[in-house]
């Protein structure tokens, strides 16, 4: 006899799948616990019906998970402070929870620790990649820059070109061409 499967059931199949089982399995284990219904027309109609608000909702799921990764490949960098010793070296790791907080803090996303993969150990100041995986085909990449304890908020210091800085000039070239 074919049943739908309310919920999984171990050697038999997963919750949705139609099985053949026999008639004493069905009428004494399966229908008695709520396991099972029989395949009749209606309840491979509801089946179908179930099936595809399951998958409207995955679907919703998925494009969320893509706009949140857009959002945070978006952001680019975000930054952590960290207490740092001699030559930048850090008195512990960054670790993904750390990692997490500052994106929820600078994006506004709140990021589940165990969807960050950090490509390198963090033990040093620096930039650092990152990659938030939301999702199985939505990931996206971050770079973390971890630099000294309280000055996370400020922005870093732009590189000034060297063709726009001035000459320097020597104190004493600019006495002799005075003296001369």
């Amino acid at each position: 006899m074919k049943v739908i499967l309310q919920q999984s059931v171990p050697k038999l199949g997963k919750a949705g799948d139609i099985v053949e089982a026999s008639n004493g399995y069905f009428r004494n284990f399966l229908q008695p616990r709520s396991l099972a219904v029989l395949a009749t027309p209606g309840a491979m109609k509801k089946r179908e019906e179930d099936v595809e608000v399951l998958r409207k909702k995955a679907e919703k799921a998925h494009q969320e998970a893509l706009d949140l990764c857009k959002k945070i490949s978006d952001h680019g960098l975000v930054r952590i402070g960290a207490k740092a010793g001699e030559g930048g070296k850090l008195y512990g790791k960054v670790t993904n929870k750390e990692v997490a907080f500052a994106i929820q803090k600078a994006c506004g996303i709140d990021v589940d620790k165990r969807l960050i993969k950090l490509l390198d150990d963090i033990g040093a100041l620096g930039t650092y990649k990152a990659i938030v995986k939301l999702a199985t085909d939505a990931q996206a990449e971050i770079n973390v820059e971890v630099v000294m304890e309280g000055t996370e908020d400020k922005p870093s210091k732009p590189v000034q070109p060297v063709a726009d800085a001035e000459p320097a000039v020597d104190e004493s070239e600019s006495e002799l061409a005075i003296a001369d």
